[in-house]
């Protein structure tokens, strides 16, 4: 059954003008009302809106390798099992049984069937239900009617996506001309090698937002990173619910400034400026990397409250790195960098958290150093409140 959504709660006046204000040209735009990083009812409708409307991002596929892999998740109040099946299909379905509800599965693992725990009914690795135990003197039970709820599940270039209800876009049509534009990566041809999950004390759009903008740069990682960086290209027109940005980098933006001497061989096939730089990428919602010129790391993002969200980390190389002589002593380099940026952008990230629980706290400017930022707000402010027509 799927959510009815025909009547969504009325926005008040105040908000709704400030959304409008998000969706101009970005030299004329304003920030998101800081109530959408703060109130709880707001939070509800975001969750409804924007996360049960789209193309979630669950991070690498190669989480999921085996037959029987599986994951459960928590995909905005929605709990969820993904799993690869025994033809290597990513599927993925509503975590409750069909019986009485119960959660069937927590965590990480492999399995080759699905067993409730309260009253042991037995689902396949496809969804159907393969057992249920004294169910024989139930008049007109018919196990065909009894499988697990399906979602939508995609993969595209090693990233793995799910949509919760039937009506969302194709993924095609959500991600639009992003293969193309991120073909000289290879993405699809990396290999995970490190994942790492944690909690933050911040909204979720916050956390990516940091990620996607130049503009922090020299006030929160002045001696880490700050000077690999010279000014980004303009963020690139593109087809697809998603903004990217390239910037030539002065070494390697996988690493800090004091270990540029730990470098592991470029990806592949990478040409011209593409050698020297970095891409970062925003798949809407959630879904946020950067591509460098030896190595991807992205995050995964999801709402756990208005204040808190869960994040997975997930650091990528091409196959002839990962082989490559003293690579797991130079990876050690490359996730350096990213545990020591990352401490440094949390403390700022709780501080603006803070901040925008203000009553008086309002929307502001976009620099020219944030246009990816603009981008997204944009985008997310005709979900939340389409403009007429």
């Amino acid at each position: 059954m799927s959510i009815d959504r025909t009547a969504p709660p009325a926005l008040p006046v105040a908000i709704r003008e400030q959304l409008a204000a998000a969706r101009r040209p970005r030299d004329t735009a304003s920030t998101l009302p800081p109530a959408f990083y703060t109130d709880s009812a707001l939070f509800e409708l975001e969750r409804s809106a924007v996360f049960h409307r789209s193309w979630i991002g669950i991070g690498r596929s190669d989480r999921w390798t085996k037959s029987g892999d599986y994951s459960a998740l928590d995909v905005a109040g929605v709990p969820t099992i993904v799993l690869r099946d025994e033809g290597g299909v990513l599927r993925a379905f509503a975590n409750s049984c069909r019986h009485r509800g119960t959660q069937l599965l927590t965590g990480d693992g492999c399995t080759r069937i699905i067993t409730c725990p309260f009253h042991s009914w037995g689902y396949g690795l496809d969804g159907s239900l393969r057992g249920a135990p004294h169910m024989d003197r139930t008049r007109d039970f018919d196990r065909a009617a009894h499988a697990l709820r399906p979602f939508h599940t995609g993969e595209r270039d090693g990233f793995a996506f799910l949509a919760l209800e039937p009506d969302t876009p194709s993924l095609d049509e959500w991600l639009g001309d992003f293969s193309q534009v991120h073909a000289p990566w290879s993405l699809g041809e990396l290999k995970s090698t490190r994942r790492h999950e944690f909690e933050v004390a911040c909204n979720w759009k916050a956390f990516i937002e940091v990620f996607n903008e130049y503009y922090h740069l020299q006030y929160v990682h002045p001696s880490t990173i700050r000077g690999l960086y010279g000014d980004p290209d303009d963020v690139d027109e593109v087809s697809g619910s998603y903004a990217t940005q390239f910037g030539v980098t002065h070494g390697s933006a996988g690493l800090l400034a004091a270990t540029q001497g730990k470098t592991l061989p470029l990806i592949p096939g990478l040409k011209g400026r593409n050698r020297q730089g970095t891409r970062y990428t925003w798949v809407y919602p959630n879904l946020t990397f950067a591509a460098s010129s030896e190595m991807v790391w992205s995050y995964d993002v999801f709402p756990v409250s208005p204040e808190r969200s869960r994040v997975g980390m997930t650091v990528c190389f091409h196959p002839r790195s990962i082989q490559s002589d003293g690579f797991e002593a130079r990876m050690r380099h490359y996730c350096e960098r990213l545990d020591t940026v990352l401490a440094e952008d949390l403390p700022v990230l709780e501080r603006q958290q803070r901040g925008l629980t203000s009553p008086y706290a309002t929307p502001g400017r976009f620099s020219w150093l944030e246009p990816s930022v603009a981008r997204f707000a944009a985008w997310y402010a005709r979900i939340m409140d389409p403009p007429p027509g």
